[in-house]
């Protein structure tokens, strides 16, 4: 195994003694406990002696992983330094070689983990090493981290830290970056620019206005309509399911650039259209719900309420940073829980061509980047956490689902000397019934669903609406190509 070295930190970036942030703190109150799982396949069997290890040189340098979230007098959260025991965080179960169904044990594993918490008397992550050989990996690991330590451009930073390049052992691997329009303006502003600056400014104001009052509204009393994807859970933890479904970067890149959008716009549509075709489906099959429905293969009644809550990194960096220089105080693209979130309305209906989906995705979301929706979601928390904790833990019980898109690994990597086959990410803790979870690694997407198995039985069928969905955007997409190549951009 090549030599990873050690994570560096210096003292005064050490967290020992530091309070938690406002967002670490919201995951500390009730009904909010939420877990990250990260769900990582590799092409060899795991050497248990040698992760462990590298663990020690790797993991446990990162000051957070060695902290307990420790309440003082007066109920402010401290993190504080601890004697980290590696056996009480890292499980190697005896698995038999020859089970029935391994890929049916790994779902089964993970999903046990849902009904499950860390003891707060350790630091709160535990890994599991899996030696069981299933259709897409030789061996897999799954991480358990409590999103207090961290949200999803944090855990992807370590992650990459602790890689190498497949192809090369002895380099870090490409950080993924997003590129932000910054257009210069070294020779002044002319006065088309000032009215366009204007303009934009009190577009930003006023979408600002219009969804905070929106999202109030959710707080307090605006709910998402009841289909057969909401459900209110149960106070208190319960069982998840975690299915995950493989799809080509290349198809949702085709699609992207014919049609002028990001990829993160292409994967809401698709999001929308496979949750169109799941829902018509069930409101076909439970005729209780089915009240206004056309006698045709539309069963969908009109007007539902369907929103997405989107984690938004509020970083004044973009995208994921080396990890060395998120660990610094001064650093812009700072270790922790740094997101808000926008509600994002889904359009749920059944359109006869496919790429009106995207359509509507892109003009969504360009406005969501011209408003402060996700930074006055995290003041909220942040200056306000006594006086709305009650109103926002109660807030995800509104909403349908939490959907997140994490670019990763830019090329094939190895991880502590194995190299990785595929990368899933979810989470558990969340009071919906319905979370999706998209990340990208090398040449392909990981589309990972966590669902209320006792709301959303058929987490598969799901899989197979948001495959076939992008399978018919890609198709459009050649067909248009062929028939009218110049309506279409290549790049």
């Amino acid at each position: 195994m090549e030599s990873l070295g050690p994570i560096r930190v210096s003292k005064k970036d050490s967290e020992d003694g530091q309070p938690l942030s406002p967002m670490a703190r919201f995951f500390h109150q009730p009904y909010c406990d939420v877990y990250t799982i990260t769900i990582m396949g590799f092409n060899t069997p795991i050497n248990p002696l040698v992760f462990k290890a590298s663990l020690r040189h790797s993991l446990l340098k990162h000051p957070r992983f060695s902290c307990l979230p420790v309440v003082e007098k007066g109920g402010e959260m401290r993190w504080v330094k601890t004697e980290v025991n590696l056996d009480n965080h890292v499980r190697v179960p005896v698995l038999d070689p020859n089970m029935e169904s391994p890929d049916k044990f790994v779902e089964d594993y993970a999903s046990n983990l849902s009904k499950t918490t860390i003891t707060k008397s350790i630091p709160l992550w535990d890994v599991h090493l899996l030696n069981v050989k299933t259709s897409e990996a030789e061996s897999t690991v799954i991480f358990r981290i409590h999103h207090s330590l961290g949200d999803g451009i944090s855990l992807m930073s370590l992650l990459l830290s602790c890689s190498r390049k497949a192809s090369d052992p002895e380099a870090l691997p490409t950080i993924p970056t997003i590129k932000r329009r910054n257009p210069s303006n070294s020779g002044g502003l002319t006065s088309w620019q000032f009215l366009l600056k204007l303009w934009w400014l009190v577009l930003l104001c006023w979408n600002t206005i219009v969804d905070v009052l929106i999202l109030l509204g959710t707080i307090f009393f605006l709910e998402d309509t009841k289909t057969p994807l909401k459900g209110t859970l149960p106070l208190g933890l319960a069982q998840r399911r975690f299915v995950h479904r493989t799809i080509i970067l290349d198809d949702v890149k085709l699609v992207k650039n014919a049609m002028g959008t990001t990829i993160n716009d292409v994967m809401v549509a698709i999001t929308q259209a496979g949750l169109s075709s799941y829902l018509n489906r069930k409101y076909g099959d439970d005729k209780t719900y089915n009240k206004g429905a056309e006698e045709n293969n539309n069963n969908l009644p009109n007007n539902i309420r369907l929103r997405a809550a989107l984690a938004v990194n509020i970083r004044p960096s973009a995208g994921i940073q080396a990890f060395d220089y998120m660990m610094r105080k001064d650093s812009k693209a700072r270790w922790g829980s740094h997101v808000g979130c926008v509600l994002f309305p889904f359009t749920i209906a059944l359109r006869e061509d496919p790429l009106d989906y995207i359509r509507v995705a892109k003009v969504t979301g360009d406005r969501k980047k011209s408003t402060l929706e996700a930074k006055f979601t995290y003041s909220v928390v942040k200056f306000s956490p006594k006086c709305f904790t009650n109103k926002i833990s109660s807030f995800p019980n509104r909403i349908t689902l939490w959907f997140s898109n994490v670019p990763g690994p830019e090329e094939e990597i190895s991880y502590f000397g194995h190299p990785v086959a595929f990368i899933a990410l979810t989470v558990y803790g969340q009071p919906n019934a319905l979370v999706i979870h998209v990340v990208s690694y090398a040449s392909k997407m990981k589309i990972t669903l966590s669902v209320d198995k006792n709301i959303i039985p058929d987490p598969y069928q799901l899989c197979d609406d948001l495959q076939n969905s992008l399978d018919l955007m890609k198709n459009a997409v050649i067909t248009n190509q062929r028939t009218d190549p110049k309506l279409y951009t290549t790049g």
